[in-house]
């Protein structure tokens, strides 16, 4: 069998004390963030992203080895397994090349090769075989057929003897795991994906307008353009196919499979062979590179999503401070909730700023209450239905004001479905479904991290074709792109809600809500030893868990720092050797810089950690987030009509695609950067060049208000 540590240090070009030792962490119930944060040592400092690649390919292979046994095993209890075949299972590195080997093996339903052997017609295929095999003997097949000929086994004619020879014969050949494969790169790299709309569908009536006359080259297909078509043919608006030259396939065939030079013999083969591609092969291989491409498309989907994800999750906060959140509304009015520095709720009003100038002057009076009656630093404001005329109503209340709060539009995607969810129910079960979602609004301006962990990322709106592509992929990877955000971040141990916790390294749902059940029943942690009191949570999760978790105003400064508890000697000795007290050590980063690291070295801690400890100790408590920024909607653009050609405006990336990047620009409706739009120059990945969250300057190209269509520039003129 593969030496699959060996293979991957090969294959991931790594040393293979790296792969074994992270391979033996993981194995040992370790944590990626952990591995990659407090093992650098015993990994030689492989990052999350490899540490995630050798995981993956670790399960894949494992997988394949299992399925590699299972496939010997059934072969050898049928007493047909050669040391050839066998050594060619054994070094398959792929699992549809081992699928093929096992194919002639593998048990099946009745087919029309089963039912001619059924009726004694396996040695007619031999003799017919074996004459293929002679290049220069003539025979006569009708009168060998002749022989099979049997009332009882309702083979009536030599023709009929033929046809059954030939289904066995060809069953064999589509067997083959030489041709299958061979035939499945040409379909690879020959192939062409065709589409039409069907033409119950008018022109300009589908979504899928593009893909109207479509073709494109198989190994070229964008993928978003295999996802677009997959929805397309699943809805029953187009009709998708991979078109080739079939008689290039066959010819192909002919050469390797017919070897004589009789004409009888090769009549016979040449009508088996389209028989065997076009009743036992076509179907099968042309779905296997439809999931090829399908699989491939997922893959660059989710990891498209991913990246987006991240960049929302690590928005910059725009900090705890005292919140006033709008969840706008027109009739039914903009519920306004209150939020203080903890992200704690205070208050609610329904406003109705919308529904004439009295009920106007009576809501901007509730606002400024508000404001001076909680010191409001911050207002949030979703951006669904009315939150421009919101905005522009908060702007004309905040000029009046002598200190005022900084006034942001917040992105609510997710927000309606967290305040029907049991989280929110559990946190505010007398409130009204609006004002959760007010709530979360406020929160996610005060810190997205936090807030958004409450959400399935799939409802946050960052992601393309998310119903398509795999669903038990998208959510691991998904998953592990929180948990990646959240250990990255830290998380503040005496504010943090169950979800937040239950993302951290270690920590399960349960630990995390008896995180919380103990803190409510004793009061803020005052130290990390304190975790070790909660039930459930012992030593192993405590190691992994400890180094994430912050503890602010706590007994011991590096409570709040990324230093793991198991380091705290090391600082202390460095802070006696500076003669430092260790609530100090902080302040001075230039006997910190001038620190020998050699002197500190142990078993446990190396030289990677120690850098790592330095750095922190330079920036202790410091949030790794960047500096917070928010986007200025232009006054009086409220709806996609007021839009114009030519329009220079402010917005905010909400989407990134592998085509180009949506942007907010305060229109209820988000723009399209297209691709060739970004930059001045040749963009071959939008995500190098923009990401979620970041504020952007573009223009107006092109707006079709009836399709609700903006297409914007980010290109200077």
């Amino acid at each position: 069998m593969v030496d699959i540590a060996k293979f991957l240090a090969q294959e991931l070009t790594l040393k293979p004390s790296q792969v074994s030792n992270a391979l033996e962490l993981l194995a040992e119930g370790a944590t990626i963030p952990f591995i990659a944060r407090y093992r650098k040592e015993r990994t030689g400092e492989m990052n999350e992203i490899q540490l995630r690649e050798l995981s993956d390919r670790f399960t894949y292979l494992s997988e394949l080895e299992e399925r590699k046994n299972a496939i010997l095993n059934a072969i050898a209890e049928l007493g047909k397994l050669t040391d050839d075949l066998k050594s060619k299972i054994t070094a398959c590195l792929q699992k549809n090349e081992l699928e093929d080997l096992y194919l002639p093996y593998k048990p099946k339903k009745r087919t029309k090769a089963t039912i001619a052997k059924e009726k004694g017609l396996q040695p007619l295929a031999d003799f017919i075989k074996s004459l293929n095999t002679k290049a220069s003997i003539d025979a006569s097949l009708e009168t060998e057929a002749a022989k099979y000929i049997s009332e009882e086994k309702a083979v009536k004619t030599a023709a009929d003897a033929l046809k059954g020879a030939a289904d066995i014969l060809a069953e064999e050949v589509a067997e083959k795991a030489n041709l299958r494969a061979y035939l499945r790169d040409y379909l690879m790299q020959n192939g062409v994906f065709t589409s039409q709309i069907k033409k119950e569908h008018p022109e300009g009536s589908t979504k899928f307008e593009m893909y109207r006359d479509y073709r494109v080259k198989v190994k070229g297909i964008a993928p978003h353009n295999m996802l677009a078509l997959l929805r397309g043919e699943n809805e029953k608006v187009l009709n998708l196919e991979l078109t080739f030259d079939e008689l290039e396939v066959l010819a192909y065939l002919e050469s390797q499979e017919i070897k004589t030079k009789v004409r009888a013999i090769r009549n016979f083969y040449q009508a088996m062979l389209k028989d065997a591609f076009n009743r036992l092969m076509k179907t099968s291989l042309t779905s296997e590179v439809i999931g090829d491409r399908k699989n491939y498309a997922d893959i660059e989907s989710i990891k498209t999503f991913e990246t987006n994800l991240r960049e929302l999750l690590l928005s910059s906060p725009a900090g705890m401070k005292p919140t006033l959140a709008i969840d706008p509304g027109f009739r039914t009015g903009c519920k306004t909730s209150v939020i203080d520095n903890t992200g704690k709720f205070l208050e609610y009003q329904t406003i109705f700023p919308h529904t004439g100038s009295h009920q106007r002057i009576q809501a901007a009076q509730t606002i400024e209450k508000l404001i001076k009656k909680y010191n409001i630093e911050l207002i949030a404001i979703g951006n669904g239905t009315a939150g421009r005329e919101t905005d522009e109503f908060a702007s004309e209340v905040i000029k009046t004001l002598e200190r005022k709060p900084v006034k942001v539009m917040v992105n609510e995607s997710g927000a309606s479905i967290y305040s029907a969810s049991e989280v929110a129910i559990a946190e505010f079960p007398d409130l009204d479904i609006t004002v959760r979602g007010a709530i979360s609004i406020g929160r996610r301006l005060q810190d997205p991290l936090a807030e958004l962990v409450k959400i399935d990322p799939k409802s946050i709106g960052v992601g393309q074709y998310q119903h398509d592509v795999d669903q038990k992929l998208l959510k691991q990877k998904l998953d592990e792109t929180v948990e990646s955000c959240v250990n990255y971040v830290g998380v503040n141990l005496n504010t943090a809600s169950k979800e937040l916790l239950s993302f951290v390294s270690g920590i399960t749902p349960t630990i995390a809500k008896n995180i919380i059940t103990y803190r409510d029943s004793n009061g803020a942690f005052s130290d990390r030893k304190q975790l070790l009191k909660v039930a459930k949570l012992g030593q192993k999760t405590f190691e992994q868990s400890a180094g994430f978790l912050r503890i602010s105003s706590g007994k011991n400064p590096l409570d709040n720092t990324a230093v793991h508890p198991e380091s705290y000697g090391v600082v202390k000795a460095i802070a006696k050797d500076l003669n430092l007290p260790l609530t100090q050590i902080s302040q001075a980063s230039q006997k910190l810089k001038s620190v020998d690291l050699k002197k500190y070295v142990t078993d446990i801690v190396g030289e990677p950690t120690l850098r790592d400890i330095i750095s922190e100790l330079e920036k202790p408590g410091r949030d790794p987030r960047a500096e917070f920024k928010y986007a200025t909607f232009k006054e009086g653009i409220k709806e996609i009509g007021d839009l114009k050609v030519g329009m220079e405006l402010e917005g905010i990336i909400t989407n990134v695609a592998n085509f180009g990047a949506f942007v907010d620009i305060g229109v209820h409706q988000d723009g399209l950067v297209h691709i060739s739009q970004i930059a001045n120059q040749f963009v071959d990945d939008p995500k190098k060049f923009v990401k979620v969250g970041q504020v952007v300057k573009v223009r107006v190209l092109e707006v079709k208000e009836n399709l609700k269509r903006i297409s914007l520039s980010m290109r200077s003129p």
